[in-house]
């Protein structure tokens, strides 16, 4: 009596959410498919009933249906999950305010936690962790089939205290322990500096709230420092894994004119979005380049993508990450949380960003550069009684030429990028000439 009593309980519980969440979102369903649903829960009930009855220790009802949707959606996909009360609670909390972390965005990968990209100047990037770094322990906790938020909730934790996590790389012999201070996480989402006099160079290293605004703002102080205007400028979304939507189709608007930005495909009717770029506000229609690399995810591939796809940009780098749905965080009445993939984004052309990414239009390698002075060699200038062109007052001394900082020079892609816009500019220089 009691089982017959508990199995109802049960399968009246999971139909109304199963049936419910259903009807929230107007979905029909024939009767042929609820009478199967009803024989598959029952088969749900009957394990239910069993375990809860013969386990050999005593589980709470609670720890067992969480347990089971826990499985439902790690069915899914990588970014779909349960959220307990309690991580739920700390997840809306995050997006408030600060939160002690180490900085670094995490995804699946095979049922191993893998880092998409350490996000710049936090205790993660200062490391030296990488993007494709996987993640095999937590201090004492092996991540194997370690859901998503169960991981970022043992990584964070009070300002100032360490953590102990190992790192497996293709380049490591062997695992590797990395000791972490957890710091407040704040990131500057928009830097911005000239490279040469007439190009500008912008880092954006995620998407949030005034992304948009603070790019208008850098372009601006770019234009003051070059008087005569922006020659060309390299936009570097290296690293960046993503953030808000609103901000990514804000930044893609101020480089269109016109034209389809992104647009996104579900079953539910909200989950058909596309959203387009607009005249007011366009940045001029000078040469640009786009760096990515396999750390751009999500809202990074949605500008590169629509840049790309409009031929406003070169795309130079590697390969993006190929993060290319959409999560919708829906709060449950028990005050746990269901995170769960409700579309996938397509760039203008129609192309799927899901597990493909970004293709860049230029394939560059990021390398080490090391500088190389010119010690052995001497110039004419340097022999005695060398002949002075009249009228050049250097009197055959060499030309002050800009020196870009160190930083800069280092790095390999950028100094691509810079001599691809400085190469176009001479080209278009020939061709009106």
């Amino acid at each position: 009596m009691l089982k017959n009593k508990m199995t109802a309980l049960v399968l009246t519980l999971m139909l109304l959410l199963i049936f419910g969440v259903a009807s929230l979102g107007h979905i029909p369903m024939a009767v042929a498919d609820e009478s199967a649903a009803y024989q598959e829960l029952q088969i749900f009930t009957d394990v239910l009933t069993i375990v809860k009855r013969s386990y050999v220790e005593e589980v709470p009802i609670k720890d067992l249906v969480y347990g089971a949707i826990d499985g439902m959606l790690a069915s899914l996909d990588p970014h779909s999950g349960f959220m307990s009360p309690e991580i739920y609670k700390e997840m809306k909390v995050d997006t408030r305010g600060e939160f002690g972390g180490l900085g670094i965005e995490i995804s699946l990968r095979d049922g191993l936690l893998t880092i998409v990209s350490p996000i710049e100047d936090t205790p993660a990037s200062r490391a030296g962790l990488q993007a494709g770094d996987q993640i095999l322990k937590i201090e004492d906790q092996f991540t194997k089939d370690m859901k998503i938020m169960e991981a970022v909730h043992l990584m964070r934790g009070a300002v100032g205290t360490e953590i102990t996590i190992t790192i497996m790389r293709p380049s490591f012999e062997k695992p590797q322990s990395f000791t972490l201070e957890r710091e407040v996480i704040k990131v500057k989402s928009v830097k911005a500096k000239t490279l040469e006099k007439g190009f500008g160079y912008v880092r954006l290293a995620q998407f949030q709230e005034r992304t948009g605004a603070d790019l208008a703002n850098a372009l601006d102080t770019l234009r003051q420092e070059n008087n005569e205007g922006l020659q060309g400028l390299v936009l570097d979304l290296r690293n960046n894994p993503g953030g808000l939507l609103d901000q990514a189709v804000e930044v893609s608007d101020r480089f269109l004119a016109d034209g389809l930005i992104v647009y996104t495909k579900g079953r539910e009717d909200d989950a058909q979005m596309e959203f387009s770029a607009i005249r007011t506000g366009t940045e001029p229609d000078y040469p640009m380049v786009v760096l990515i690399n396999g750390g751009s995810a999500s809202a990074s591939e949605i500008v590169a993508g629509a840049l790309q796809d409009h031929d406003r940009a070169v795309i130079m780098g590697t390969q993006s990450f190929g993060k290319g749905s959409v999560q919708t965080i829906i709060p449950l009445s028990d005050d746990s949380g269901l995170r769960l993939t409700t579309a996938k984004y397509y760039t203008p052309n129609g192309t799927t960003i899901q597990a493909r990414g970004i293709v860049p239009d230029i394939m560059v390698q990021q390398v080490e550069i090391q500088e190389m002075k010119d010690f052995n060699h001497f110039r004419e200038k340097d022999l005695k009684n060398h002949f002075i062109i009249e009228g050049d007052a250097s009197g055959g001394e060499q030309q002050e030429v800009p020196m870009l900082d160190e930083e800069t020079r280092k790095d390999y892609q950028l100094m691509r990028a810079l001599d691809l816009l400085k190469g176009w500019r001479i080209f278009q220089g020939l061709k009106a000439a």
